[in-house]
């Protein structure tokens, strides 16, 4: 959440950028309501003093009756102002929660997706002597996909995967891995994409697959919770994306700077309902209930937190790149970055067989947003400060091999293997 006090000095501006991003939140009412709870505040804690000097006035002593009547009014008023305090303290943060972070300078105004801005195209879209199919018919055309038996034991937007789908996969992590937790490479992206940032490499993590109520809540990413799946009688969710659990591990926690920036590599098969897609995209591997996802966190001081969002924008491209996949990149508008955000770039790389770029990755600066409600901080030469965040996708592994199997697919069915994945798979270059 945002720090109340940058709220009172910038109250105009908060308004206009909750109604940018499409947040319907009154910020006058949520001062009114922080002026209210100050004020009780101090009347509580007047009370509190004088029933301590009362106290104190009677040890020792035998206390007059006018005394015990003094102690026991504050008692029944102190008692009435704590309760005050405590339902404006419950309307103050639920107000205060509902306020979405600050977009960054340069993120596009617009109210959809729609106004989201293409700023830069990559790669040649690849040319066919033949009719390209989509993902799911080559998949399936080759034993690698059977939704319809997924169907009999789970339920529709579910998949069996197999042979040398699993392969693929599996090479593609493996490579991931290989990238991510090699200093060199770091050290490559960044200083080919001008960046003067530690080198340090990313730590990959297996992290659990379910999350308390409270840290998806801290993290501001349960919400739309129809969109999650919840634990029968229990305060817990599968996740629905890595950096859920990522991003609340280090809640509570104070960093030496010494020690930061602290990257992860999470693993983590995912869980969404994709409530409202109903009939959409229900062939192949999207939009799928269940998804394997390789996702990037980190964690930086103030000072670094940007130029960390553009070095997991490198490292996106770098990845993109090294599979010869044609994509584009989005800068998101307002309307679009999320309620947490303060800026977002997309990633969507061009599909054959749909005829149309589709979203691959993201990458989203919460600065200081997610920090403050999960006390995640760093001490630092002048003082304890709020540590900022960063998640990207490293490859959304479904959506990968559906652009491999469209990209690099022959006339006879048959696919041609990246050649920065062959060695993963035992030297084979067509599967």
């Amino acid at each position: 959440m945002l720090d109340i006090r940058f709220i009172r000095e910038n109250a105009e501006s908060v308004q206009e950028a909750a109604t940018q991003k499409g947040y319907q939140v009154d910020i006058k009412a949520l001062l009114q309501v922080d002026e209210s709870r100050r004020e009780l505040q101090q009347k509580a804690d007047e009370l509190r003093a004088r029933r301590h000097t009362i106290a104190s006035q009677m040890q020792g002593s035998r206390p007059s009756p006018e005394m015990i009547e003094q102690g026991r009014q504050v008692k029944t008023e102190l008692a009435e102002i704590e309760d005050h305090v405590r339902v404006t303290n419950n309307e103050y943060l639920n107000l205060l929660k509902s306020v979405p972070n600050m977009p960054w300078s340069d993120v596009p105004v617009g109210p959809t997706e729609d106004e989201n801005v293409v700023v830069k195209t990559v790669g040649d879209i690849p040319q066919f002597d033949f009719t390209p199919k989509n993902h799911a018919q080559i998949a399936e055309s080759r034993g690698w996909l059977d939704k319809e038996r997924a169907a009999k034991v789970a339920g529709a937007r579910f998949a069996y995967v197999m042979g040398d789908m699993v392969k693929l996969q599996l090479a593609i992590e493996q490579f991931v891995i290989d990238t991510l937790t090699d200093e060199a490479k770091i050290r490559e992206i960044a200083e080919n994409t001008g960046l003067d940032i530690s080198h340090k490499p990313f730590t990959p993590v297996l992290p659990p697959l379910m999350i308390k109520t409270e840290p998806y809540e801290q993290m501001d990413r349960l919400q739309p919770s129809d969109d999650r799946y919840k634990i029968e009688g229990e305060e817990l969710w599968l996740q629905g994306s890595a950096e859920h659990v990522l991003g609340s591990m280090h809640a509570g926690e104070i960093f030496e700077e010494i020690d930061l920036p602290i990257r992860y590599l999470g693993f983590a098969t995912s869980f969404r309902k994709e409530a409202g897609t109903y009939g959409k995209d229900m062939e192949g591997l999207i939009r799928m209930h269940q998804f394997d996802k390789l996702e990037m966190e980190s964690f930086t001081t103030a000072d670094t937190g940007y130029d960390e969002h553009l070095l997991l924008i490198a490292i996106q491209e770098y990845l993109l790149q090294a599979f010869r996949l044609p994509y584009h990149v989005l800068q998101k508008c307002t309307g679009d970055i999320g309620k947490p955000n303060a800026r977002g770039v997309d990633m969507e790389v061009w599909l054959p067989g749909q005829q149309k770029y589709r979203e691959t990755h993201t990458a989203d600066y919460m600065t200081d947003y997610q920090a403050r409600r999960l006390e995640t901080r760093v001490r630092r030469k002048d003082g304890i400060e709020l540590i900022h965040t960063n998640d990207a996708t490293a490859f959304a592994l479904g959506r990968t091999m559906v652009a491999i199997l469209e990209n690099y697919q022959m006339a006879d069915g048959r696919v041609r293997v990246p050649e920065v994945l062959r060695a993963y798979m035992g030297g084979r270059e067509v599967i």
